[in-house]
């Protein structure tokens, strides 16, 4: 699996260094590193803590749900880097800058996108209304990973695709 991951970081870093060199810029730079440090949690929670004031008992079930669902997905990522081990951009090339400090060492798969696509997902099968907030957020969110220099784009398409299986699983199991 590693070597297939280092396989996969040279096909990767050059696309890797042109985002991170684009997002220097500070009137990039500093949107994505606030939509990254929302979605370290602070818009999640918020989010989990007003549906069922807003929404009541279907909020609370989005709730419930969201905070299930996050638990798994903690438990996945969390085993899937300290199996893979895979170096973050801006540990394996030296022209890649971290943006923002990374919250662990590792890169895949990412959590933030993990996360933002799980959350994102089951709130909008309990309050539909949502997705024209929740899409384009989860999107800013999985594409600060890679321009802050945190994430090869792999690893922010493999969380998504580990996202939506477990918010569709999960939903398939209330159905």
């Amino acid at each position: 699996m590693r070597l297939w991951l280092q396989h996969l970081n040279e096909i990767e870093v050059s696309l890797c260094r042109t985002w991170s060199r684009g997002g220097r810029r500070r009137w990039i730079q500093r949107p994505f590193a606030v939509v990254s440090r929302l979605g370290d949690g602070v818009f999640w929670y918020s989010l989990i803590a007003i549906l069922p004031l807003t929404h009541g008992l279907l909020g609370l079930k989005a709730s419930v749900h969201m905070l299930v669902t996050g638990g798994v997905a903690l438990a996945l990522y969390k085993s899937l880097k300290v199996y893979t081990r895979r170096e973050r951009p801006c540990h394996y090339a030296a022209e890649i800058i971290a943006l923002v400090p990374p919250l662990d060492r590792y890169s895949f798969p990412s959590g933030h996108t993990l996360h933002a696509v799980s959350f994102s997902s089951v709130a909008i099968y309990y309050v539909p209304e949502l997705a024209w907030l929740l899409v384009p957020f989860t999107m800013l969110v999985a594409g600060s990973r890679i321009i802050l220099g945190l994430h090869y784009p792999s690893d922010v398409l493999v969380a998504t695709l580990i996202g939506l299986a477990l918010a569709f699983a999960g939903i398939q199991m209330v159905v």
